[in-house]
């Protein structure tokens, strides 16, 4: 990073920091507001626009450490092409929500694509982050290596909190090389056999980055060696294989036409665990993540598919409602907990952006 570039980061810092001790002493909400692109999916928040769009730029990125560093307005874009360039990746495949989409907001909604069961979720790989609290203060949590576990659990914490602990300003990422093949295998089949396939697949040692059912046709994403992949496909006999199959895409960034938005019409993001039934009187439009993901729409009685999801050990999130986003209270042990945090992190409550997020 060049003198010019650094000292330019720190003026967009320590305006961040005046904004927001401003409103700290005048007890003035805050709207965080970075690239604009996942209002969809995250609490609408009130007050004064808080900018960090053009806290922008890579700090550092180390190759051969497998880790990059980037001011939270860097575009999410600009990121996947540093990392194409040394045939790597973000391997929790979050959400390319727009060309305007950054990495601070890819952290701080923490949503993951389809290969986040079989390669983890954001959260498993936010090594640290810069955060302004909620009286202008600029924090560091965690590091850039994973031997540097201080603070780590506050990153952690900050992922998926939709900006309610304050404003990241900074984040490091561990990255994946990218696998020398991929390839999906597909199979025609009805909702009971995909269930039963999903739930068997992963018990054998394929090397699996996705698993989805569309409602006709069952595909697995295998990634990594080609001897791997080969073996794969040999052993699975699929009826149909696909070297590179859009659906990916279309699934990690909501592209799927199922999937838009619809005007009065809820969707539902169900999360559960893969073998859960489903609610009574609901069909899936989609099943991601072997099983773990479930796609609603036409819910007539949200408080029972809430009944029923808490009681398998999942949470719920409902999308295009009249009043936004809709997520399910968490349990009363953890709603206290996130309190506890909150007033510690932000005490006058200045960043309403809702409760922290529950994101998987």
């Amino acid at each position: 990073m060049n003198g010019e570039a650094s000292a330019q980061a720190g003026a967009t810092l320590g305006a961040i920091c005046e904004q927001v001790r401003a409103a700290h002493a005048d007890r003035r909400p805050l709207a965080i507001v970075g690239g604009g692109t996942r209002a969809r999916f995250a609490p609408a928040a009130a007050g004064e626009a808080l900018r960090v769009g053009a806290h922008a730029g890579i700090v550092s990125y180390e190759p051969s450490e497998l880790v990059i560093t980037a001011r939270a307005g860097t575009p999410l874009a600009e990121v996947e092409e540093a990392l194409a360039a040394r045939r790597q990746m973000l391997g929790c495949e979050p959400p390319r929500t727009g060309t305007a989409s950054t990495i601070g907001g890819v952290v701080a909604s923490g949503l993951s694509g389809p290969a986040r069961p079989y390669r983890g979720s954001v959260r498993d790989f936010v090594l640290g982050v810069e955060l302004v609290n909620g009286r202008g203060e600029a924090l560091r949590f965690g590091g850039q290596v994973m031997k540097n576990v201080a603070g780590y659990d506050v990153a952690r914490l900050v992922t998926g909190a939709c900006g309610a602990l304050g404003v990241i300003t900074e984040v490091s990422l561990r990255v994946l090389p990218r696998p020398a093949r991929e390839a999906t295998l597909r199979w025609p089949l009805a909702r009971g056999d995909a269930l039963a396939r999903m739930l068997e697949l992963p018990r054998r040692p394929w090397p699996i980055t996705a698993l989805c059912w569309d409602g006709e046709l069952l595909r697995l994403r295998v990634a990594g060696s080609a001897a791997a992949v080969d073996d794969a496909v040999t052993r699975l006999a699929p009826a149909e294989i696909v070297e590179h199959d859009a659906c990916w895409d279309q699934l990690r960034d909501y592209a799927e036409p199922r999937l838009a938005a619809r005007a009065g019409e809820a969707l539902w993001r169900v999360a559960v665990p893969p073998a859960a039934p489903d609610a009574p009187g609901t069909a899936p439009l989609l099943v991601d993540w072997g099983g773990g993901l479930r796609w609603l729409r036409g819910v007539d009685d949200a408080a029972a598919l809430r009944e029923h999801v808490a009681a398998c050990g999942g949470h719920v999130t409902a999308y295009d409602t009249a009043a936004g986003v809709a997520p399910a209270a968490p349990a009363a042990p953890l709603r206290a907990l996130m309190q506890r945090v909150k007033r510690a992190f932000d005490p006058h409550a200045i960043f309403d952006a809702g409760r922290p997020g529950e994101r998987t």
